[in-house]
């Protein structure tokens, strides 16, 4: 009776239908894209390129001006100059010559004592023009009897010299040819042409022999006529000698009172160097002793 009551309360039973599952796109369908052209396909695989930065803004305040440091060349120095040993160890100065020869009892109309005496009364005389020099000589000197310096107002380093002293009653051309041997076999801070001078020097004014074979020859050279006294009568140099740093440099002459120019104690002409034609002065306490 309770099955019969329970089956006319419940409602009757549905047939049971298939379900069927169905599924829609979320995205709705895209049309078929349009091909690009080639230069199309190219950007589209390229890197995109940041946007170029803005420009700066305008800076009126000045740009700073580059320093320039100024770069100085050290003066170049030349090395000292190396003077050979003094052919005697008993005399350097005209003085002290001559008190050997009188301890020696050298006899004074000898060759080594004219020479000698020669040579120093010549580096005397020239010490008052600002010529350096010293007495040198011995085995393989090619005949050069003084080797120096000379101090210019045309030159910022002094000009070196060789000298030979030639105390001959006659001096001739062959003496020119001497001294241009003598450039080959100087010492090593005198050797060459470059800022060098040879000077004859000679008792004797230049014939005109020399003059010639002067100006012919190729070595810078000039030539001085010097007194036993210690006087300066003549000098004169070739042109090679004004390119080496004569250029500009004179000579004159000048009215000395107490110094004659014939080496007597009376007023007369001395022989001057000039610097574009002003007379230069000379080196007082240097001059000739004897």
């Amino acid at each position: 009776m309770r099955a019969s009551l329970l089956r006319r309360l419940l409602p009757p039973r549905l047939p049971q239908v298939p379900l069927q599952r169905s599924f829609s796109s979320a995205v709705p369908a895209q049309p078929n894209p349009t091909p690009l052209s080639s230069e199309a396909q190219q950007s589209e695989h390229q890197p995109q390129q940041p946007p170029p930065p803005p420009p700066p803004e305008n800076d009126t305040s000045p740009s700073p001006l580059p320093t320039a440091t100024a770069t100085t060349t050290p003066p170049t120095t030349s090395p000292p100059l190396i003077y050979p040993s003094a052919p005697s160890p008993h005399h350097t100065t005209l003085p002290t010559f001559l008190a050997h020869a009188a301890r020696t009892n050298l006899d004074p109309s000898s060759t080594v004592y004219v020479g000698t005496h020669f040579e120093y009364t010549t580096l005397h005389a020239l010490a008052r023009y600002n010529l350096h020099l010293q007495r040198v000589g011995g085995v393989s000197d090619y005949g050069i009897d003084l080797l120096g310096t000379w101090t210019l107002p045309s030159l910022n380093t002094p000009l070196k010299v060789l000298a030979q002293c030639k105390a001959v009653q006659r001096p001739g051309p062959h003496l020119v040819r001497e001294l241009e041997g003598a450039f080959v076999g100087a010492p090593a801070g005198w050797r060459g042409t470059s800022g060098v001078v040879g000077i004859l020097v000679a008792e004797r004014s230049a014939t005109k022999g020399i003059r010639e074979a002067l100006a012919r020859s190729r070595w810078p050279m000039g030539f001085v006529a010097c007194s036993r006294e210690g006087v300066v009568e003549q000098f004169l140099w070739n042109r090679r000698a004004e390119e080496e740093g004569l250029e500009g440099v004179g000579v004159g002459m000048r009215y000395a009172g107490g110094r004659g120019g014939d080496g007597g104690d009376g007023g007369g002409k001395e022989l001057v160097l000039t610097w574009r034609g002003r007379n230069l002065p000379f080196v007082e306490g240097e001059g000739a002793e004897g």
